[in-house]
């Protein structure tokens, strides 16, 4: 009797050891399915906390527009020049020698159609109430019609005047410009500008950038409606650049900065210049030039780059921190008339 006891115990003692292990593997599985579940969502919340900071950011620094680094946009800009082909480079190097900067204009051709590159985009600044300015320039260096396309097709340069949009659109300002467009076809008209004197320095920013954009040239110019160019002279200038992939050609100067708000000059960041208050190193207002690889960087980077009071020291500022080539070039001292000038004041 007692023996039968005993063995009854062990019978007992070993279905409670089977049944324990089965409720712990089943706590162990449930465990386990409530970690998964767990990690599964928290890794679901993480990506969806990434994808609206992504877009937070994008919409803070570009509205929608990713804002690429100083570094990368170089880089960028680098693989594409190392594109070009030797030989291409050769052949044409070899013919501008003999036929000058008329023939300079680089050809790529991509097996069907042959793609001519301008030599200079040339962005005239102007304003509402300057047609009589516009119509001097057309009639002393620029042309009109015929004569403004063959400038194009021979000479590879293209010119066009810049202008914004009036406070009150479709006014008799807008639509004065629309009609002088329809007859000469000579403007370019940003559609995100209200023009007004303070909005200089973001019109030659949306100038760089709609240029960039649209056409492919070797250099992109800024030039004011009252200065006449030598066309020839011009061309002559910027073929000696052509091994200056990061160029930045004009009249450098520098100068004080005002401080003062009632000063002509005012200039509202003025302690970002320093005690001594001046201006860095940078090309006169009234013409400078800049190569395709800078055009680009201010395309790609148009909705990050700081603009000061005046347009030329602004655009000296994109640069200053990149490896540019600054280029003092005497004859773009458009006020100097110094002999062998290739633009003039007027």
């Amino acid at each position: 009797m007692h023996g039968g006891s005993k063995g009854f115990n062990t019978n007992r003692t070993s279905s409670s050891m089977v049944s324990g292990s089965r409720i712990s593997t089943l706590l162990l599985s449930m465990f386990a399915t409530f970690a998964s579940i767990y990690v599964s969502g928290r890794l679901w919340q993480e990506s969806q906390n990434r994808v609206y900071l992504i877009k937070e950011l994008d919409r803070i620094t570009g509205q929608g527009q990713s804002a690429i680094s100083v570094d990368d946009t170089l880089k960028i800009i680098a693989c594409r020049e190392q594109q070009k082909k030797l030989s291409a480079l050769e052949t044409e190097l070899a013919a501008a020698k003999q036929e000058g900067f008329t023939s300079k204009l680089l050809t790529e051709n991509d097996g069907a159609n042959a793609k001519k590159r301008h030599l200079v985009v040339i962005g005239i600044m102007t304003r509402f109430g300057n047609k009589n300015n516009r119509d001097a320039v057309r009639k002393a260096w620029m042309g009109t019609g015929a004569m403004l396309k063959k400038m194009e097709n021979e000479k590879g340069i293209v010119a066009r005047f810049v202008i914004g949009k009036s406070a009150n659109p479709g006014d008799n300002l807008d639509r004065g410009i629309d009609n002088e467009n329809r007859q000469s076809n000579d403007f370019i008209i940003l559609d995100d500008l209200v023009e007004g004197t303070e909005d200089l320095p973001k019109k030659a920013r949306l100038f760089f950038a709609y240029a960039a954009d649209k056409w492919d040239a070797e250099f992109y110019a800024k030039v004011n409606d009252n200065i006449y160019l030598t066309i020839d002279a011009l061309g002559t200038a910027l073929a000696a650049h052509f091994d200056k992939p990061r160029a930045y050609i004009g009249c450098m100067k520098s100068g004080q900065v005002f401080s003062e708000p009632s000063h002509k000059w005012y200039e509202p960041d003025w302690w970002k210049f320093g005690d001594k208050k001046s201006y860095f190193r940078h090309a006169s207002g009234e013409m400078y030039v800049i190569s395709r690889a800078l055009a680009k960087f201010v395309s790609i980077n148009r909705s990050i780059l700081r603009t000061y009071a005046h347009d030329d020291v602004s655009a000296g500022s994109w640069f200053l921190g990149l490896n540019v080539l600054h280029v003092d070039e005497g004859k773009f001292c458009c006020s100097s008339w110094s002999s062998g000038a290739i633009c003039s004041g007027v």
